[in-house]
């Protein structure tokens, strides 16, 4: 499991107290600027750009958090906002540039850091990732999702034995944090320790049950550990149901992007060339490219 980058805490914490989002609000509008109270404004458009975000109207959110900081610049809430939506858009040098002026603002507040620190981590910027990450941790140091970033940080520059105890460290806060597990599993597979991987693929499924998800990333996992043993039957098996669950698990730059190792990539390669697995990835492709666009008059 890749990062878990969740906008949820540091909108939380950089929102301001208004009446919820009325849905009226998710069409577009033109923004009109009172230039009597900026700050005030700017504020609300950066509350609604939150909650769009949230909504997953990214577009529509985008220029909201824009404007806010535009007219808002030295507000940490604003330029917080704006580098949060960045990063949920994949701009990463433009998150990194509003979450640093953000922190600027207020250094003191950790889910900024927290949301640096992740941008870095999608950046490929691991040592920086690492120090404002842990120096969020300090502040805040019962957030799950930060540690479990942090561990992935760990993960990604092979430092295995910090990574695993950082993901038993999530657990220890969140017992059903069933991707802190999975990534167990995937430092125990490029060890070499099949058995111990298995364990902990399983064992992260019972968490996902438990918050009624279907897992698709340990599912095809036990699949390809399943068939490294020479259980093809069942790893065929797991690999179809995987593949139904989520179909994007069957691309080998998904399961990369998901920290999947070399060891882990090369067998599940095997797997997913076998013909019942290919078949629902064929018909998934298929439905994909058949999908109607919408017409926009």
């Amino acid at each position: 499991m890749r990062y878990r980058i969740w906008l949820l805490a540091i909108l939380a914490s950089v929102s301001v107290g208004a009446s919820p989002l009325r849905a009226q609000a998710l069409l577009p509008h033109t923004t009109r600027i009172n230039f009597g109270n900026l700050e005030e404004q700017a504020l609300n458009l950066a509350r609604e750009a939150a909650q769009l975000a949230q909504f997953e109207q990214y577009d529509l959110a985008l220029p909201r958090a824009r404007l806010a900081a535009q007219l808002a610049p030295k507000a940490y809430q604003t330029q917080g906002i704006l580098g949060s939506i960045y990063l949920r858009k994949e701009l990463y040098s433009e998150a990194i540039a509003a979450l640093n002026l953000a922190y600027q603002l207020k250094k003191d507040e950790p889910a900024i850091l927290f949301s640096l620190g992740a941008a870095y981590l999608r950046n490929k910027n691991y040592p920086e990732a690492i120090s404002n990450l842990k120096q969020g941790l300090i502040i805040a140091p019962k957030s799950a999702t930060a540690m479990f970033d942090l561990g992935n940080a760990y993960f990604l520059t092979k430092r295995y034995d910090e990574a695993v105890t950082i993901y038993n460290d999530v657990l220890v806060l969140d017992t059903k944090f069933w991707a802190a597990t999975n990534n167990i599993g995937l430092v125990e597979y490029e060890r070499g320790n099949v058995d111990q991987a298995i364990a902990k693929w399983q064992n992260s499924l019972k968490q996902a049950e438990k918050v009624e998800f279907l897992a698709a990333e340990p599912t095809l996992a036990l699949a390809t550990a399943f068939y490294r043993k020479g259980d093809r039957n069942k790893a065929i098996e797991l690999a179809v149901e995987a593949m139904k669950i989520d179909p994007r698990y069957g691309k080998i730059p998904y399961l990369v992007e998901n920290l999947w190792g070399d060891r882990l990539i090369a067998d599940v390669k095997i797997v997913l060339s076998q013909p019942q697995v290919k078949q629902i990835l064929d018909e998934s492709d298929l439905a994909t490219r058949q999908v109607p666009k919408v017409r926009r008059n």
